[in-house]
Protein backbone atom coordinates (compact mmCIF):
# COMPACT_ATOMS: atom_id res chain seq x y z
CA UNK A 1 0.00 0.00 0.00
CA UNK A 2 1.29 3.43 -1.20
CA UNK A 3 0.03 6.29 1.38
CA UNK A 4 0.93 9.65 -1.09
CA UNK A 5 1.62 13.20 0.31
CA UNK A 6 1.43 12.43 4.38
CA UNK A 7 2.48 14.77 6.51
CA UNK A 8 4.24 13.30 9.72
CA UNK A 9 4.35 15.11 13.40
CA UNK A 10 7.50 17.10 12.68
CA UNK A 11 5.90 18.42 10.08
CA UNK A 12 7.56 16.21 6.84
CA UNK A 13 5.30 15.88 4.06
CA UNK A 14 6.30 12.12 2.88
CA UNK A 15 5.13 9.15 0.72
CA UNK A 16 5.02 5.98 2.65
CA UNK A 17 5.22 2.48 1.12
CA UNK A 18 3.74 -0.06 3.84
CA UNK A 19 2.53 -3.67 4.09
CA UNK A 20 3.20 -5.82 7.29
CA UNK A 21 6.25 -3.37 8.24
CA UNK A 22 6.62 0.01 6.56
CA UNK A 23 8.98 -0.51 3.93
CA UNK A 24 9.74 3.08 2.54
CA UNK A 25 9.16 6.54 3.42
CA UNK A 26 10.75 9.13 1.30
CA UNK A 27 9.60 12.68 -0.58
CA UNK A 28 8.02 10.87 -3.25
CA UNK A 29 7.56 7.46 -4.45
CA UNK A 30 6.18 5.45 -7.46
CA UNK A 31 3.37 3.40 -7.07
CA UNK A 32 4.25 0.13 -8.25
CA UNK A 33 1.93 -2.32 -10.45
CA UNK A 34 -1.14 -3.06 -8.74
CA UNK A 35 -0.49 -1.19 -5.67
CA UNK A 36 -3.02 0.11 -3.59
CA UNK A 37 -2.39 3.96 -3.64
CA UNK A 38 -4.49 6.22 -0.60
CA UNK A 39 -3.87 10.08 -1.11
CA UNK A 40 -3.57 11.93 2.42
CA UNK A 41 -3.67 15.12 0.88
CA UNK A 42 -1.64 16.67 3.55
CA UNK A 43 -3.24 15.19 6.59
CA UNK A 44 -1.60 13.83 9.41
CA UNK A 45 -0.60 10.05 9.86
CA UNK A 46 1.36 9.06 13.38
CA UNK A 47 1.30 5.38 14.18
CA UNK A 48 -1.79 3.39 14.86
CA UNK A 49 -2.90 3.56 18.82
CA UNK A 50 -2.38 0.86 21.41
CA UNK A 51 -4.70 0.71 23.92
CA UNK A 52 -2.76 -1.24 26.56
CA UNK A 53 -5.16 -2.52 29.24
CA UNK A 54 -8.75 -3.38 27.50
CA UNK A 55 -11.41 -5.87 28.67
CA UNK A 56 -12.45 -7.12 24.95
CA UNK A 57 -14.98 -9.41 25.83
CA UNK A 58 -16.96 -7.53 28.90
CA UNK A 59 -16.39 -4.09 26.19
CA UNK A 60 -18.24 -6.31 23.79
CA UNK A 61 -20.65 -7.13 26.06
CA UNK A 62 -21.30 -3.60 27.22
CA UNK A 63 -22.75 -2.88 24.16
CA UNK A 64 -25.70 -4.69 24.46
CA UNK A 65 -25.77 -3.67 28.18
CA UNK A 66 -27.75 -1.06 30.24
CA UNK A 67 -25.46 1.71 32.11
CA UNK A 68 -26.29 2.43 35.50
CA UNK A 69 -23.26 4.51 36.45
CA UNK A 70 -23.94 7.96 38.28
CA UNK A 71 -23.57 9.82 34.63
CA UNK A 72 -26.28 7.57 33.10
CA UNK A 73 -28.60 6.86 35.69
CA UNK A 74 -27.97 9.65 38.83
CA UNK A 75 -30.10 8.64 41.59
CA UNK A 76 -32.19 5.69 42.41
CA UNK A 77 -35.30 6.44 40.52
CA UNK A 78 -33.63 6.67 37.32
CA UNK A 79 -31.91 3.40 38.11
CA UNK A 80 -35.24 1.56 38.53
CA UNK A 81 -36.85 3.13 35.65
CA UNK A 82 -33.58 2.23 33.66
CA UNK A 83 -34.06 -1.39 34.85
CA UNK A 84 -37.85 -1.65 34.72
CA UNK A 85 -37.31 -0.90 31.37
CA UNK A 86 -34.94 -2.68 29.88
CA UNK A 87 -35.39 -5.71 27.72
CA UNK A 88 -33.69 -8.79 28.52
CA UNK A 89 -31.48 -10.56 25.81
CA UNK A 90 -31.70 -13.96 24.60
CA UNK A 91 -30.65 -15.71 27.33
CA UNK A 92 -33.12 -14.09 29.73
CA UNK A 93 -30.90 -11.73 31.73
CA UNK A 94 -30.34 -7.87 31.97
CA UNK A 95 -27.07 -7.13 32.44
CA UNK A 96 -26.21 -3.75 33.76
CA UNK A 97 -22.73 -1.87 33.79
CA UNK A 98 -20.63 0.92 35.53
CA UNK A 99 -22.69 0.93 38.66
CA UNK A 100 -21.45 3.24 41.59
CA UNK A 101 -22.50 3.87 45.33
CA UNK A 102 -23.22 7.13 44.62
CA UNK A 103 -26.31 6.21 42.59
CA UNK A 104 -28.28 4.41 45.29
CA UNK A 105 -26.12 3.06 47.76
CA UNK A 106 -24.17 -0.28 48.45
CA UNK A 107 -26.73 -2.95 46.31
CA UNK A 108 -28.18 -6.28 47.56
CA UNK A 109 -30.22 -8.69 46.25
CA UNK A 110 -33.02 -7.50 48.28
CA UNK A 111 -32.57 -3.79 46.77
CA UNK A 112 -32.60 -5.40 43.14
CA UNK A 113 -35.88 -7.58 44.09
CA UNK A 114 -37.53 -4.23 44.77
CA UNK A 115 -36.36 -2.74 41.36
CA UNK A 116 -36.97 -5.81 39.18
CA UNK A 117 -37.43 -8.91 40.46
CA UNK A 118 -39.15 -10.82 37.82
CA UNK A 119 -36.16 -11.77 34.94
CA UNK A 120 -32.53 -12.56 36.10
CA UNK A 121 -30.66 -9.35 36.49
CA UNK A 122 -26.77 -9.11 37.08
CA UNK A 123 -25.06 -5.61 37.82
CA UNK A 124 -21.34 -4.88 37.41
CA UNK A 125 -20.01 -2.00 39.68
CA UNK A 126 -17.61 0.17 38.01
CA UNK A 127 -14.74 -1.05 38.90
CA UNK A 128 -15.24 -4.57 37.17
CA UNK A 129 -14.59 -6.83 39.72
CA UNK A 130 -18.13 -7.06 41.83
CA UNK A 131 -21.67 -8.31 40.55
CA UNK A 132 -24.63 -8.18 42.36
CA UNK A 133 -27.64 -10.59 41.21
CA UNK A 134 -31.30 -10.46 42.56
CA UNK A 135 -32.94 -13.47 43.62
CA UNK A 136 -34.20 -14.81 39.93
CA UNK A 137 -30.19 -14.47 39.00
CA UNK A 138 -29.10 -16.61 42.00
CA UNK A 139 -31.92 -19.03 41.39
CA UNK A 140 -30.78 -19.58 37.80
CA UNK A 141 -27.43 -19.96 38.82
CA UNK A 142 -28.02 -22.42 42.17
CA UNK A 143 -27.48 -20.11 44.40
CA UNK A 144 -30.40 -19.03 45.70
CA UNK A 145 -29.28 -19.57 49.55
CA UNK A 146 -26.77 -16.87 48.85
CA UNK A 147 -26.99 -13.96 51.62
CA UNK A 148 -26.65 -11.24 49.46
CA UNK A 149 -26.17 -11.69 46.37
CA UNK A 150 -22.72 -9.89 45.94
CA UNK A 151 -20.48 -11.70 43.97
CA UNK A 152 -16.85 -11.38 42.87
CA UNK A 153 -15.67 -11.36 39.51
CA UNK A 154 -13.12 -13.22 41.09
CA UNK A 155 -15.24 -15.82 43.17
CA UNK A 156 -14.62 -19.63 41.84
CA UNK A 157 -17.73 -21.89 41.54
CA UNK A 158 -20.20 -19.21 40.19
CA UNK A 159 -18.61 -17.51 36.98
CA UNK A 160 -18.46 -21.09 34.87
CA UNK A 161 -21.95 -21.32 35.61
CA UNK A 162 -22.87 -18.30 34.04
CA UNK A 163 -24.10 -18.65 30.76
CA UNK A 164 -21.24 -16.58 28.69
CA UNK A 165 -23.49 -15.25 25.49
CA UNK A 166 -22.30 -13.84 22.18
CA UNK A 167 -21.33 -10.81 22.40
CA UNK A 168 -20.62 -8.18 19.03
CA UNK A 169 -16.50 -8.46 19.11
CA UNK A 170 -16.90 -6.83 15.12
CA UNK A 171 -18.68 -4.30 16.48
CA UNK A 172 -16.39 -3.38 19.21
CA UNK A 173 -13.39 -3.81 16.80
CA UNK A 174 -15.19 -1.10 14.43
CA UNK A 175 -15.61 0.78 17.03
CA UNK A 176 -11.78 0.99 18.44
CA UNK A 177 -10.96 1.17 14.29
CA UNK A 178 -12.83 4.60 14.14
CA UNK A 179 -10.36 5.74 16.65
CA UNK A 180 -7.37 5.47 14.95
CA UNK A 181 -6.74 1.98 17.72
CA UNK A 182 -4.50 -0.42 15.46
CA UNK A 183 -3.53 -2.36 19.14
CA UNK A 184 -5.29 -3.75 21.93
CA UNK A 185 -3.79 -5.53 25.27
CA UNK A 186 -6.70 -7.76 27.22
CA UNK A 187 -5.96 -7.14 30.81
CA UNK A 188 -8.62 -9.63 31.88
CA UNK A 189 -6.97 -11.94 34.42
CA UNK A 190 -9.26 -15.30 33.89
CA UNK A 191 -8.90 -15.42 30.23
CA UNK A 192 -8.50 -18.29 28.81
CA UNK A 193 -5.73 -17.68 25.92
CA UNK A 194 -7.27 -20.78 23.91
CA UNK A 195 -10.27 -18.64 23.82
CA UNK A 196 -8.38 -15.84 22.08
CA UNK A 197 -7.79 -17.92 18.72
CA UNK A 198 -11.89 -17.55 18.24
CA UNK A 199 -11.58 -13.44 18.13
CA UNK A 200 -9.28 -13.70 15.40
CA UNK A 201 -11.58 -13.19 12.21
CA UNK A 202 -13.78 -10.36 14.00
CA UNK A 203 -11.10 -8.62 15.62
CA UNK A 204 -9.17 -6.19 13.44
CA UNK A 205 -6.44 -5.11 15.76
CA UNK A 206 -3.34 -6.76 16.60
CA UNK A 207 -4.14 -8.49 20.08
CA UNK A 208 -1.81 -8.86 23.43
CA UNK A 209 -3.14 -11.02 26.36
CA UNK A 210 -1.87 -10.10 29.57
CA UNK A 211 -2.82 -13.66 31.06
CA UNK A 212 -2.27 -15.72 32.99
CA UNK A 213 0.57 -12.59 34.03
CA UNK A 214 -2.82 -10.54 35.43
CA UNK A 215 -3.03 -10.70 39.27
CA UNK A 216 -6.03 -8.38 40.94
CA UNK A 217 -5.73 -7.34 44.32
CA UNK A 218 -8.34 -7.10 46.75
CA UNK A 219 -7.55 -4.97 50.35
CA UNK A 220 -9.22 -7.42 52.56
CA UNK A 221 -7.21 -10.14 51.02
CA UNK A 222 -3.79 -8.85 50.92
CA UNK A 223 -0.91 -11.56 51.64
CA UNK A 224 2.69 -10.36 50.76
CA UNK A 225 3.63 -14.27 51.24
CA UNK A 226 1.09 -15.32 48.80
CA UNK A 227 2.38 -12.61 46.60
CA UNK A 228 5.27 -13.65 46.00
CA UNK A 229 4.96 -17.21 45.74
CA UNK A 230 2.86 -16.17 42.72
CA UNK A 231 5.04 -13.57 41.42
CA UNK A 232 7.71 -16.34 41.19
CA UNK A 233 5.85 -18.74 39.72
CA UNK A 234 4.59 -16.43 36.51
CA UNK A 235 8.79 -15.47 36.43
CA UNK A 236 9.56 -18.93 36.65
CA UNK A 237 7.51 -19.81 33.72
CA UNK A 238 8.75 -16.84 32.13
CA UNK A 239 5.83 -15.10 32.10
CA UNK A 240 6.15 -11.16 33.23
CA UNK A 241 3.29 -10.11 36.24
CA UNK A 242 1.03 -7.15 35.51
CA UNK A 243 -0.95 -5.91 39.25
CA UNK A 244 -3.94 -4.47 39.55
CA UNK A 245 -3.55 -1.47 42.00
CA UNK A 246 -6.23 0.89 42.84
CA UNK A 247 -5.51 1.82 46.12
CA UNK A 248 -2.47 3.06 48.08
CA UNK A 249 -2.32 -0.60 50.50
CA UNK A 250 -2.45 -2.50 47.19
CA UNK A 251 0.52 -0.51 45.51
CA UNK A 252 2.63 -0.83 48.85
CA UNK A 253 2.11 -4.71 49.02
CA UNK A 254 3.25 -5.08 45.45
CA UNK A 255 5.89 -3.13 45.57
CA UNK A 256 7.39 -5.40 48.90
CA UNK A 257 6.38 -8.35 47.01
CA UNK A 258 8.23 -7.09 43.28
CA UNK A 259 11.33 -6.38 46.09
CA UNK A 260 11.08 -10.55 47.39
CA UNK A 261 10.41 -12.00 44.22
CA UNK A 262 12.77 -9.73 42.02
CA UNK A 263 11.29 -7.24 39.42
CA UNK A 264 11.81 -8.76 35.71
CA UNK A 265 11.32 -6.97 32.64
CA UNK A 266 7.87 -6.46 31.26
CA UNK A 267 6.23 -6.66 34.84
CA UNK A 268 3.71 -3.93 35.19
CA UNK A 269 1.53 -2.10 37.58
CA UNK A 270 -2.22 -1.62 36.22
CA UNK A 271 -3.82 1.35 36.81
CA UNK A 272 -1.66 3.09 39.94
CA UNK A 273 -4.76 4.81 40.42
CA UNK A 274 -3.17 6.36 44.02
CA UNK A 275 0.30 6.64 44.20
CA UNK A 276 1.92 8.38 47.22
CA UNK A 277 4.97 10.26 46.92
CA UNK A 278 7.60 8.06 48.47
CA UNK A 279 6.39 5.32 46.05
CA UNK A 280 7.72 7.08 43.42
CA UNK A 281 11.68 6.53 44.13
CA UNK A 282 10.21 2.31 44.59
CA UNK A 283 8.53 2.64 41.08
CA UNK A 284 11.93 3.57 39.54
CA UNK A 285 14.12 1.53 41.03
CA UNK A 286 11.83 -1.87 40.39
CA UNK A 287 12.31 -0.62 36.59
CA UNK A 288 8.37 -1.97 36.13
CA UNK A 289 5.95 -0.07 33.73
CA UNK A 290 2.96 1.82 34.97
CA UNK A 291 0.02 1.23 32.72
CA UNK A 292 -2.56 4.16 34.32
CA UNK A 293 -5.77 5.79 32.86
CA UNK A 294 -6.21 9.44 33.12
CA UNK A 295 -9.58 9.29 31.57
CA UNK A 296 -11.22 8.63 35.02
CA UNK A 297 -10.58 12.13 36.12
CA UNK A 298 -12.33 13.23 33.21
CA UNK A 299 -15.02 10.51 34.38
CA UNK A 300 -14.95 10.31 37.31
CA UNK A 301 -13.34 13.09 38.77
CA UNK A 302 -16.24 15.05 40.93
CA UNK A 303 -16.99 12.03 42.65
CA UNK A 304 -13.06 11.63 43.45
CA UNK A 305 -13.59 15.42 44.50
CA UNK A 306 -15.94 14.80 47.54
CA UNK A 307 -14.58 10.90 48.36
CA UNK A 308 -10.75 11.52 48.77
CA UNK A 309 -9.29 14.16 51.15
CA UNK A 310 -7.88 17.34 49.02
CA UNK A 311 -4.59 16.89 49.80
CA UNK A 312 -4.56 13.80 48.34
CA UNK A 313 -5.92 14.84 45.09
CA UNK A 314 -2.42 15.08 43.80
CA UNK A 315 -1.89 11.10 44.55
CA UNK A 316 -4.80 10.16 41.68
CA UNK A 317 -3.82 8.95 38.20
CA UNK A 318 -0.59 10.53 38.06
CA UNK A 319 1.39 11.03 34.96
CA UNK A 320 3.52 14.10 34.73
CA UNK A 321 5.05 13.75 38.43
CA UNK A 322 5.97 9.64 36.89
CA UNK A 323 7.00 10.59 33.98
CA UNK A 324 9.82 13.47 35.28
CA UNK A 325 11.24 10.83 37.98
CA UNK A 326 11.73 8.57 34.70
CA UNK A 327 9.15 5.95 35.49
CA UNK A 328 8.10 4.01 33.04
CA UNK A 329 4.01 5.19 31.75
CA UNK A 330 1.78 3.85 29.37
CA UNK A 331 -1.86 5.06 28.92
CA UNK A 332 -4.91 2.62 28.46
CA UNK A 333 -8.44 3.61 28.55
CA UNK A 334 -9.54 0.11 30.85
CA UNK A 335 -12.91 -0.32 28.60
CA UNK A 336 -15.48 -0.81 28.91
CA UNK A 337 -14.51 0.38 32.56
CA UNK A 338 -13.68 3.60 31.23
CA UNK A 339 -14.54 5.37 28.47
CA UNK A 340 -12.43 3.39 25.33
CA UNK A 341 -12.08 6.58 23.49
CA UNK A 342 -8.19 6.72 23.09
CA UNK A 343 -8.33 10.29 22.29
CA UNK A 344 -10.53 11.73 25.63
CA UNK A 345 -8.22 9.96 27.51
CA UNK A 346 -4.93 12.19 25.94
CA UNK A 347 -7.50 15.59 26.51
CA UNK A 348 -7.84 14.24 30.15
CA UNK A 349 -4.21 14.01 30.73
CA UNK A 350 -3.64 17.29 29.12
CA UNK A 351 -6.44 19.34 31.03
CA UNK A 352 -7.04 17.74 34.71
CA UNK A 353 -10.94 18.29 34.41
CA UNK A 354 -13.50 16.89 36.09
CA UNK A 355 -16.78 16.53 34.17
CA UNK A 356 -18.12 19.68 35.85
CA UNK A 357 -14.83 21.44 35.01
CA UNK A 358 -13.24 21.79 38.77
CA UNK A 359 -9.30 21.12 37.98
CA UNK A 360 -8.10 18.05 39.71
CA UNK A 361 -4.46 17.31 39.91
CA UNK A 362 -3.17 19.82 37.80
CA UNK A 363 0.48 19.32 38.68
CA UNK A 364 -0.01 16.18 36.92
CA UNK A 365 -0.37 17.86 33.36
CA UNK A 366 1.51 16.47 30.08
CA UNK A 367 1.50 18.24 26.80
CA UNK A 368 -0.20 16.82 23.74
CA UNK A 369 2.56 15.17 22.78
CA UNK A 370 3.37 13.34 25.38
CA UNK A 371 0.20 12.05 25.83
CA UNK A 372 -0.26 10.89 22.13
CA UNK A 373 2.99 9.39 22.40
CA UNK A 374 2.05 6.79 25.46
CA UNK A 375 -0.81 5.53 23.19
CA UNK A 376 2.12 4.46 20.70
CA UNK A 377 4.33 1.84 22.13
CA UNK A 378 3.74 -1.91 21.22
CA UNK A 379 1.82 -4.59 23.00
CA UNK A 380 5.58 -5.99 24.07
CA UNK A 381 7.46 -2.23 24.60
CA UNK A 382 4.40 -0.14 25.85
CA UNK A 383 6.75 2.85 26.54
CA UNK A 384 8.62 3.25 23.70
CA UNK A 385 6.87 4.99 20.95
CA UNK A 386 6.96 3.23 17.49
CA UNK A 387 7.84 5.65 14.54
CA UNK A 388 7.00 6.38 10.86
CA UNK A 389 9.83 4.84 9.36
CA UNK A 390 11.38 2.01 7.79
CA UNK A 391 11.25 -1.39 9.66
CA UNK A 392 8.51 -0.56 12.09
CA UNK A 393 5.02 -2.12 12.07
CA UNK A 394 3.01 -1.62 8.97
CA UNK A 395 0.20 0.27 11.53
CA UNK A 396 -0.82 3.39 10.68
CA UNK A 397 -3.68 5.98 11.69
CA UNK A 398 -4.46 9.08 9.29
CA UNK A 399 -5.72 11.90 10.81
CA UNK A 400 -7.34 15.06 9.36
CA UNK A 401 -5.12 18.30 10.02
CA UNK A 402 -1.93 19.83 10.38
CA UNK A 403 0.60 18.03 13.20
CA UNK A 404 -0.87 21.49 15.11
CA UNK A 405 -4.09 21.13 14.70
CA UNK A 406 -4.32 17.25 15.43
CA UNK A 407 -2.39 17.77 19.14
CA UNK A 408 -4.68 21.16 19.68
CA UNK A 409 -7.54 18.75 19.52
CA UNK A 410 -6.91 15.75 20.28
CA UNK A 411 -10.28 14.38 18.76
CA UNK A 412 -10.70 10.72 17.70
CA UNK A 413 -13.44 12.69 14.92
CA UNK A 414 -10.97 13.45 12.96
CA UNK A 415 -9.32 9.78 12.02
CA UNK A 416 -9.87 9.36 8.34
CA UNK A 417 -8.15 6.19 8.10
CA UNK A 418 -6.93 3.41 10.30
CA UNK A 419 -4.51 0.80 8.45
CA UNK A 420 -3.07 -2.80 10.15
CA UNK A 421 -0.65 -4.36 8.54
CA UNK A 422 -0.62 -2.23 5.40
CA UNK A 423 -4.20 -2.69 5.37
CA UNK A 424 -6.90 -0.63 5.86
CA UNK A 425 -9.83 -1.38 8.48
CA UNK A 426 -11.75 1.47 8.40
CA UNK A 427 -12.23 4.36 6.54
CA UNK A 428 -15.36 6.38 5.96
CA UNK A 429 -17.53 4.26 3.50
CA UNK A 430 -15.85 1.29 4.78
CA UNK A 431 -18.54 -0.18 7.46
Amino acid sequence: MLIRRATLLDGTRVDIRTAERIRDVADSLVPERGETVLDAAGATVIPGLHDHHVHVHAAAAALGSVRVGPADVGDRDRLLRALRSATPGEDGWIRAVGYHEAVAGPLDRALLDTLRPDVPVRVQHRSGVLWTLNSAGLTRLGLSGHPDGRLRSADAGWGAELERRQVPLGEFSRALARRGVTGITDATPDLDVTTVGDWSGEIAQRLHVLAPGKRILHDDALDLDELVAWMKDRHDGGTPVAVHCVTAAQLVVTIAALRIAGAQPGDRIEHAAVVPDDCIPDLVELGVTVVTQPNFVAERGDQYRADVPAPEHRELWRVGSLLKAHVRVAFSTDTPFGDGDPWAAMRAAVHRRTPSGAPLGTTERVDAATALALFCGSADSPTTPRAVAPGEPGDLCIVEGSPDEVLAELDGDRVRATIVGGEPVWAPGRE
